[in-house]
């Protein structure tokens, strides 16, 4: 191999690109890792997920089988890509950049010895690296103490910035007309596929439209009808709409790797007294449950009181997940802060700059009278007195019935 072949270098190509957050904003995320670096005896850490990295670069890898890594330490903050993505991570990073190749397979482990030369304890995100990796890395950083910075990173993205949280909202109007292109593009006869690409394009031109120099990648609808309804995350399907179908419009728009959801119950031309039943009882639940999220509220005592409502109707066994969660850096192939969901064994406090949703669900299985999955979900800020419902797409049968 000739020595002109190299394994790690900087390939910094143009000038740093446009970001919705300041480079105080994102100083101020770097440098909580950092405090909590100094209180641990951490002398660096290696972000490696999707998340992480985003969070604190603004930069949002493409995996496509390589890895990807940044590293941190007391005094600098560097991303670390692969040669087959070119410029654009130095270009989308706050902080700087280098590039590994592909000449070698151990090329990314010698990046991240560059980087790390001389450190004794490094955090590293225990619920992200396999077996398979961590050997690698103990390979390659020896007599290195790994230490989990996971956990405590969730814990910083669980309060949301003043920065964070208008990005949050644009994604919230986002969302409110993707739900009404859904609703214009509703229809018997009209395939799923159909309406969720109508959905996608407008909220793609709304976000191309409204930032100066964006990425408008991964937004993205599942929009179900029928026995499809019964989950919440079942894909797209050509399936044909027929009328008096119960529909699921699930609207995703992505910001700079800030997901943000508009889920909705509709039926197509009308419902039968039975599903305007369990529509109006999931509706109600729904509504309980955006009086319950306030600074104070504890997650598995907003989910123990809403299931009492359920369990009055001997509904709550047909309760299909949790009743809501943390917003953020999230897409659906990466991202959760689970320290804050609404869920029984979950006993974290909301507090003033928290972002969560409310989405109660139920599914009644095929076969049954109202047979079919019903879910709505708005997105609350926490306050300092209460919480800032920032969904604005109505909800319910007075609105939801679409007559094309």
């Amino acid at each position: 191999m000739t020595d002109d072949m190299l394994h790690v270098m900087k390939w910094h190509n143009g000038d740093k690109e446009y970001s919705p957050f300041s480079d105080a904003e994102m100083q101020r995320r770097q440098d909580a890792i950092r405090q909590w670096m100094s209180s641990e005896d951490v002398d660096a850490v290696l972000f490696t997920s999707y998340h992480c990295i985003n969070y604190y670069s603004g930069w949002l890898y493409c995996y496509f089988g390589r890895k990807y890594g940044m590293v941190i330490d007391h005094d600098k903050a560097v991303t670390i890509s692969a040669g087959i993505d070119g410029g654009q991570p130095w270009r989308r990073s706050y902080g700087d950049n280098i590039t590994y190749t592909d000449w070698r397979r151990d090329s990314f482990y010698r990046a991240v010895k560059e980087l790390t030369g001389g450190v004794r304890r490094i955090g590293i995100e225990f619920d992200h690296v396999s077996l398979d990796y961590r050997r690698l890395l103990e390979e390659a950083l020896p007599s290195v103490e790994f230490v989990d910075c996971a956990q405590p990173s969730m814990w910083m993205r669980t309060i949301k910035s003043a920065e964070e949280i208008e990005l949050i909202k644009e994604g919230a109007r986002t969302c409110d007309i993707g739900g009404w292109a859904c609703v214009d593009a509703i229809a018997a006869g009209v395939p799923e596929h159909e309406v969720a690409i109508a959905t996608t394009d407008a909220m793609v031109r709304e976000i191309a439209s409204n930032h100066a120099y964006v990425e408008p990648m991964d937004t993205w609808t599942w929009f179900q009808s029928g026995i499809n309804t019964d989950g919440a995350h079942n894909p797209v399907t050509n399936r044909k709409i027929e009328s008096g179908d119960i529909l699921s419009l699930n609207a995703f728009p992505m910001i700079f790797g800030y997901y943000t959801a508009l889920e909705r119950t509709l039926f197509c031309d009308h419902a039968s007294d039975v599903h305007l039943d369990l529509w109006n009882k999931n509706v109600a639940v729904h509504e309980k449950g955006l009086e319950l999220i306030k600074p104070g509220a504890r997650c598995c005592d907003i989910a123990s009181e809403l299931n009492e409502m359920y369990r009055e109707w001997d509904l709550l066994k047909y309760r299909s997940f949790g009743y809501g969660h943390s917003f953020g850096v999230l897409c659906h192939y990466y991202g959760r802060e689970a320290g804050v969901e609404l869920r029984e064994d979950v006993e974290t406090e909301l507090r003033p700059g928290m972002v969560v949703s409310m989405e109660p669900m139920i599914m009644l299985p095929e076969g049954q009278p109202g047979a079919g999955g019903y879910r709505e979900h708005d997105i609350l800020v926490v306050g300092e007195e209460g919480a800032e419902n920032i969904t604005g797409f109505p909800y319910g049968p007075e609105h939801n019935i679409v007559r094309n």
